[in-house]
């Protein structure tokens, strides 16, 4: 091959004259295989001195025949090519010493001369050298650095999402184990006690005997000692002859012979000639036997859900009904059913049911005072917040809706949520969470911190129940807290103005109602990252979301419920 700078001219002599007579050039080809023959042209485009045979076979050969041939004559006028862009230099796979100079466009193949010769002989062919000017600009390599930057890009993106779902299996794995130790410690726990109840009924039993047996032992001793007396005596009085003392002594020892308390300490030593045996609760050992009787571990697909883009606004229903004195406020909101609604609308003191397919309000309920927050419960029941009048009221929504009780709280409450039999309450002076049963047993009483929380307004349980989240009105942000009260996180965002109602999507997420900016801020879970979704809406206060229809209601100082997909 030639060498890149220099002349054909600079070749003399260049190859080893080891054959039987010297040339200027020899033929490259050839010299691959040993031989020495001299060279007669000069082919430009794949740089190499050719003798009489290759040359013949380079313009017969579809791949070579369009190449710029050189002969003798002006093989030294011409300069060889330095080694630039267009000299290919990567060698083929299939012959290792070859050089891929084609693409063969049927096939999109990359060979070299053997490859196109051997294979490729009837198709398109392009020579590189040839076609690869200017391609740096080309539309073909823009595309191709546009696909392989999205590449990387989408392995990255899986790269992120292998990481996330590493530590979604190690959290899952953790639980797991952590629930497997806590039902191990129930059934310890329990078998404990049941362990101790046996326990004690075999010494409350032992205890009871233990009397029988000192009784009866008293009684024949209290027996016996009388009628040794009575013995002692009667022999004594007989001896001397005292006939009538001995007359007396007859008589007192019938009636004790008569007498039932050796009989009745017999009849109690019956009672206890038995022995104590334990005998094994059978089903207990039979399930103890079972090797999945402890629990199994099921393994549950990750469904990754598709990105959260945006909200699309789809419709408004109308909530103002004729008797409403007031626009409407609603400022609670929640799903009853796949196509029912109910609203609280504070400035007319109303609860409202609203129909999504009709998108007509059909049930409405006038109230003493203003309620707040709804949440819903089993058994078609809500709970609803009261805060002038510092209670909830527990409400039936099967037929008309209709208050079956009241649960006082002895301050403002706010925001509601109903969780596994509780209700979680956020009450004001001084602010704390509170958590209720369904009778209205205060189980816990969560305070907060009003360096942190100036105004919490709404609630939220976590998908897992082990964390809350409470929506900050005047400190605009939203805080995640332990059931123990420690703060978790705490996020904050330019976008983020005055945060009121929010909803929790499938993946955990938080929608966030923003009332002084009128927008939607949508936030992660673990309250790292958010942005606003949706804008330019009024007065927004209340969200709840449907997932049966994958659609999301908004409400708040206005009369028109916005219906968002």
């Amino acid at each position: 091959m030639a060498v890149s700078g220099r002349k054909v001219s600079d070749f003399h002599g260049s190859v080893s004259k080891g054959s039987a007579e010297d040339f200027d050039h020899s033929c490259e080809p050839c010299l691959a295989i040993d031989q020495y023959v001299e060279a007669h042209r000069f082919c430009v485009d794949c740089q190499e001195y050719l003798c009489k045979t290759c040359f013949a076979c380079h313009q017969r050969t579809k791949a070579s025949k369009h190449h710029q041939l050189l002969d003798k004559d002006n093989m030294g006028k011409l300069n060889v090519r330095n080694k630039d862009s267009a000299v290919c230099t990567e060698k083929c796979l299939i012959h290792k010493n070859e050089i891929i100079k084609f693409f063969c466009t049927n096939h999109e193949f990359l060979g070299c001369t053997d490859c196109i010769t051997l294979n490729h002989r009837t198709c398109k062919i392009d020579y590189i050298p040839d076609k690869c000017a200017g391609i740096g600009d080309s539309d073909e390599c823009r595309k191709i650095l546009r696909e392989l930057d999205q590449k990387i890009k989408d392995i990255d993106a899986v790269i992120k999402m292998a990481t996330l779902q590493d530590k979604q299996k190690q959290s899952s794995y953790d639980d797991v184990i952590k629930e497997i130790i806590k039902f191990r410690k129930e059934i310890n726990d329990r078998l404990d006690q049941l362990q101790k109840q046996i326990q004690r009924e075999a010494e409350n039993k032992k205890i009871k005997d233990k009397q029988t047996f000192k009784n009866v032992l008293d009684t024949c001793a209290a027996v016996s000692s009388d009628i040794k007396r009575f013995l002692s005596d009667l022999q004594d009085n007989k001896s001397s002859r005292q006939d009538g003392q001995l007359y007396i002594l007859i008589k007192q020892a019938k009636s004790i012979l008569k007498l039932d308390g050796l009989k009745n300490a017999q009849e109690s030593l019956d009672k206890t000639s038995i022995q104590y045996t334990f005998e094994r609760n059978k089903e207990l050992e039979n399930l103890l036997t079972k090797q999945d009787v402890f629990g199994t571990l099921n393994l549950v697909t990750l469904v990754q859900k598709k990105v959260f883009d945006k909200l699309t606004h789809i419709g408004d229903i109308n909530v103002k009904t004729k008797p409403d004195w007031q626009e409407s406020w609603i400022t609670g909101c929640a799903i009853l059913s796949s196509n029912k609604v109910i609203l609280a609308d504070c400035n007319n003191k109303k609860l409202k049911v609203v129909d999504t397919h009709s998108k007509t309000v059909i049930e409405e309920e006038k109230l003493d005072t203003k309620p707040y927050d709804i949440a819903v419960l089993p058994q078609d029941q809500i709970a609803v917040t009261m805060p002038e009048k510092e209670k909830i009221l527990i409400m039936t929504t099967a037929g008309k809706l209709s208050i079956s009780r009241s649960i006082p709280m002895k301050q403002r409450c706010k925001g509601i949520t109903y969780h596994q039999g509780k209700l979680y309450v956020v009450c004001w002076d001084p602010n704390s969470v509170h958590i209720v049963d369904i009778q209205g047993n205060v189980n816990n009483i969560i305070s907060l911190n009003r360096e942190i929380f100036a105004a919490p307004n709404y609630i939220l349980l976590s998908k897992d129940a082990r964390h809350i989240y409470i929506s900050n009105y005047t400190s605009h942000s939203v805080v995640s807290v332990t059931l123990q009260g420690d703060v978790l996180a705490v996020y904050e965002h330019q976008d983020l103005s005055k945060p009121m109602g929010m909803a929790m999507l499938d993946d955990g997420s938080l929608l966030v109602c923003c009332y002084y900016n009128n927008a939607i801020h949508h936030i992660s879970g673990d309250l790292k990252q958010g942005r606003t979704i949706s804008d330019g809406l009024q007065r927004l206060q209340s969200i709840c979301y449907n997932h049966h229809q994958q659609e999301v209601y908004i409400g708040g100082y206005c009369n028109q419920l916005k219906i968002m997909k």
